[in-house]
């Protein structure tokens, strides 16, 4: 017997036609068949999510001529293979939110030239921002013993805590009796120099 005969190549096995479905099972969606519908097929482009349910010699057709992309364009097709690389999502420009109403109306919330620049869709960092300027308002809110000692060391109520710590010791070697051949008619105007920078440093100024 020769196997390699064409004639092997011709023979068909008749295949036994599909139960059909019971009562109680889906019925086969091709026209006419009675057979069990189990297996799932996609119903198409503007159906996304809806299927038929054929037997398996039905679901083979449809499968083989299947073709989500029948009747559209090749612009159509090249349009929509495009957006499928960003999941079908809008997007918008860099840096124009003059076409992105979304982008321009959470701008509108922040201040024009400080505070946090990034987009906070639920406000966190503008509420640190806006803790830290308060911290920061507060501590440069002088108080009356506070602008005295520096009014004592001769300084601006600006001035640095290098700046303070340079004044200090600059007065103390002035006025220390040590420094004035034992002379104390001085110490007065000392005990107050030591009270200023230690007060300073309570407040954290120096």
């Amino acid at each position: 017997m020769n196997l390699n005969s064409p004639l092997f190549d011709s023979i068909r096995v008749k295949r036994e036609p599909e139960p059909e479905a019971r009562p109680q099972e889906r019925v086969c969606d091709h026209a006419g068949c009675r057979a069990k519908g189990e297996f799932r097929a996609p119903k198409g482009r503007d159906h996304e999510g809806q299927f038929y349910f054929f037997c398996l010699e039905h679901v083979k057709s449809y499968n083989a001529t299947y073709n989500y992309f029948n009747g559209m364009t090749d612009a159509a097709v090249a349009a929509f293979q495009k957006d499928a690389s960003i999941g079908h999502r809008p997007t918008w420009t860099l840096g124009t939110n003059a076409k992105n109403p979304r982008a321009s109306q959470r701008g509108a919330k922040r201040a024009p030239t400080e505070g946090p620049q990034t987009e906070d869709l639920f406000g966190l960092f503008e509420a640190q921002f806006k803790q830290r300027r308060k911290v920061e308002e507060e501590q440069r809110k002088l108080t009356e013993p506070t602008r005295k000692s520096l009014d004592a060391l001769g300084l601006e109520e600006a001035a640095t805590k290098a700046e303070i710590k340079s004044r200090y010791k600059e007065l103390v070697k002035r006025f220390h009796p040590d420094a004035n051949g034992g002379d104390r008619s001085r110490e007065a105007r000392l005990t107050e120099i030591v009270n200023a920078y230690n007060h300073l440093k309570r407040a954290g100024r120096a």
